[in-house]
């Protein structure tokens, strides 16, 4: 009696050997996920922030102005630790009124006995408070003002462009005084009072910006696909003008750091706090120019002009960043 042999099941060959028609097929990996659309955007962004700090750093008078900015600012956030909060104190001055530089005082003394040193870095916070409030208030009303009128155009935006050149023409110092004087004395009637009178050069600038991108052939895609005034203005014409925006800040803020020394020197500001614009005002009562008390005037002076330099030479090397063929030299 015989028996079928049943065929044997071949040995098992390792994972990647060859078979008879070539090398076994190794099993599929699992597919990665594709990136989100949020991540693809946060690289991008990270690539431009890079980009923009590597030609930014090519720029040594932008990489100087950025030094001295960073700086006065730490100077005005640490302020109550290196001057201590007291230094405004008028009865309790450490010295007395109009001492020459020295050891005690490297600065010397104003007219109540207080360090002139102590009130130049508590000064800072509301000289650079009001700069950085009242240039953010004066680009903001001059880009609604300018993407506005350059979206919607017609009759509409020639009123508003009416409206803005009478702004532009009158000195933006008179009105800033006029506000000043019929408002209270406070740092916020400072602030509102230079924001509200400089933006008509920041509308005039984001306004031709929008008219040059909204003839751009994307936004005539948007509008076929549907895309109304609003998503327009804000998907499209917003992030095309902010570096222009953001240029145009930091060139704002040294001119209202500026307006508020002018203002508080006129004596429109608020006598209770101190700010360098006061300071200089202080000085010119006490009778530093004629006394001849040089030390009373120069240090809120020589810093006001550090700070408008600083600030001048960041936005001229942001402007050449982001427009190359202003030819800004390096």
């Amino acid at each position: 009696m015989t028996f079928a042999k049943t065929p044997e099941s071949p040995p098992e060959r390792p994972e990647g050997s060859e078979g008879p028609e070539g090398p076994l097929p190794e099993e599929p990996l699992p597919e990665k996920p594709p990136p989100s659309a949020s991540s693809y955007a946060w690289a991008r962004r990270r690539g431009s922030v890079t980009r923009f700090w590597t030609n930014y750093r090519a720029h040594r008078a932008g990489l100087f102005g950025l030094a001295g900015l960073a700086l006065v600012a730490l100077t005005a956030v640490f302020a109550p630790l290196l001057v201590g909060g007291d230094v405004q104190s008028v009865t309790n001055a450490p010295g007395k009124a109009l001492q020459a530089p020295s050891g005690a005082f490297p600065l010397g003394t104003d007219q109540f006995g207080r360090s002139l040193l102590g009130l130049l870095v508590w000064g800072s916070r509301i000289s650079l408070t009001v700069g950085l409030l009242a240039a953010a208030l004066s680009v903001a009303i001059g880009t609604l003002v300018g993407i506005i009128a350059g979206h919607y155009g017609g009759w509409f935006a020639t009123v508003v462009m009416r409206i803005t050149d009478w702004f532009l023409v009158m000195p933006t110092l008179v009105l800033a005084i006029v506000l000043a004087t019929v408002m209270s004395r406070s740092i916020w009637t400072v602030i509102l009072a230079i924001g509200v009178t400089s933006w008509p050069t920041t509308a005039r600038l984001v306004r031709a910006q929008t008219i040059a991108v909204e003839s751009r052939p994307y936004i005539e895609r948007a509008r076929a696909l549907g895309g109304g005034h609003r998503h327009i203005m804000s998907r499209h014409v917003l992030p095309n003008v902010m570096p222009l925006v953001l240029a145009q800040t930091t060139l704002g803020i040294s001119s209202a750091i500026l307006t508020e020394a002018t203002l508080a020197f006129l004596g429109l500001g608020d006598p209770t706090i101190v700010s360098w614009g006061g300071m200089l005002q202080d000085a010119r009562e006490a009778g530093a120019v004629s006394s001849g008390h040089w030390w009373y005037l120069a240090p809120p002076g020589l810093a006001i002009a550090f700070v408008a330099l600083a600030f001048t030479l960041c936005g001229r090397a942001i402007e050449a960043v982001l427009n190359p063929k202003l030819g800004v030299s390096r």
